[in-house]
């Protein structure tokens, strides 16, 4: 290794071929690292598929869900390789029904011993009077869970502010916290002949396409349920692509209830990223609406933001301030749909408009999120 190289061991819940945000963004930091020269070793759990060759990622699949057998294979292995441990935590991302308490007790038991650093891509199942008896306890559990691996940290890096909120109040005063917005997992091909070809393919004649990217789940589907129709309706030439897993299901659904968007409303399902990457850029516009508002953790806005396509979305009770501020989305309140919709609608009959909202979103995506900003925060706090 170079003389100022580090050695990182990146541990996950899921990882390339495995599916899932985690898994696609573990992979993107564990090539960024290696490319800067540092030794990169991952641990994941066990995969069915064969794990890809990549230079200066040594990948290890352990034992089930990082249980007990997985959790003594790592022991051995990290107080035997020293190097930074670098935990990238979802609840639900370890098993045991999301509350992997041997897992985060066993670091917590380690943080003397081992360089222990986490990320959180999320903190905790949300919790309240008006929801189920499960949910608060998986709640609870999960807040354990979060306090306890924190504790277990010599730093705290996590993909939005809203979760530096919610830890400061489980650290020690002044215990540091750093955010690391993710990145987009699609990266940019630049394949014009590609992108033609799909627009030829799902364009409504010559009308405008509208794209959304993710899996039309939970919260975003009844958001879309919203605002998708009052689109259609309103620009007639316009066509909907979803880009992503759950879409086909999700436009059989859509088309049940108004079918009269037959033939408008198209859904290509999970792709490569080279196809993703073209069919994003294909797009005229993605609608990327959130429940919880737009956050620096959503790897789906991330994606268009990259490639220079405007971007229509919400914001909620998560939503940093300086989204609006930067005037690089187009934004409405998620309790208001068809402010939404109209805002889509006019940006759909106005190129000019659109030309300059994908430019200030690509912009700000180099500014404030290009991986080169994380790999210089991860090496800056070794």
């Amino acid at each position: 290794m170079p003389r100022n190289a580090l050695a990182w061991h990146l541990v996950t819940g899921e990882y390339p071929p495995q599916n899932g945000g985690v898994s696609d963004y573990t992979r993107i930091l564990a090539r960024e690292l290696a490319g800067a020269g540092d030794r990169v070793e991952v641990w994941a759990p066990s995969s069915s598929a064969p794990d890809s060759i990549e230079e200066g990622i040594a990948v290890h699949r352990l034992p089930g869900r990082l249980g007990p057998r997985a959790l003594a294979a790592l022991d051995a292995a990290l107080i035997r390789n020293r190097g930074r441990v670098l935990v990238q935590y979802v609840p639900h991302g370890f098993g045991f029904k999301a509350m992997n308490f041997p897992f985060v007790f066993w670091l917590y038991a380690r943080r003397r011993r081992l360089d222990i650093s986490v990320m959180f891509h999320e903190v905790a199942f949300p919790m309240g009077w008006s929801r189920p008896l499960r949910h608060n306890l998986l709640g609870a559990s999960h807040r354990v869970m979060a306090v306890t691996l924190a504790r277990s940290a010599r730093r705290v890096f996590v993909a939005t502010d809203s979760w530096e909120r919610q830890l400061s109040r489980w650290l020690p005063q002044g215990s540091p916290i750093v955010c690391l917005p993710v990145v987009s997992n699609v990266p940019v091909i630049d394949d014009r002949e590609a992108i033609a070809a799909v627009r030829r393919r799902y364009q409504a004649g010559a009308g405008p396409i509208i794209g959304h990217f993710g899996t039309c789940s939970g919260g975003i589907a009844a958001l879309l349920d919203e605002v998708v129709p009052s689109i259609l309706d309103v620009v007639l030439e316009a066509s909907m692509l979803l880009i992503g897993r759950g879409g086909a299901g999700y436009r059989e659904r859509l088309l049940g209830r108004w079918p009269r968007f037959e033939g408008r409303l198209q859904a290509v399902g999970g792709l490569s990223e080279r196809d993703a990457s073209v069919h994003i850029s294909a797009c005229d516009l993605m609608l990327q609406p959130y429940s919880d508002g737009i956050t620096t953790r959503r790897t789906s806005a991330m994606a268009p933001l990259a490639h220079g396509i405007p971007v229509a979305t919400t914001a909620g009770h998560l939503t940093e301030a300086f989204w609006a501020a930067s005037e690089s989305v187009a934004i409405s309140p998620v309790s208001e749909p068809e402010a939404l919709a109209s805002i889509v609608a006019g940006l759909l009959n106005d190129e000019a408009a659109r030309l300059r909202l994908g430019a200030a979103g690509r912009k700000l995506y180099d500014d404030r999120f290009h991986i080169r900003h994380t790999i210089e925060a991860l090496r800056r706090c070794a």
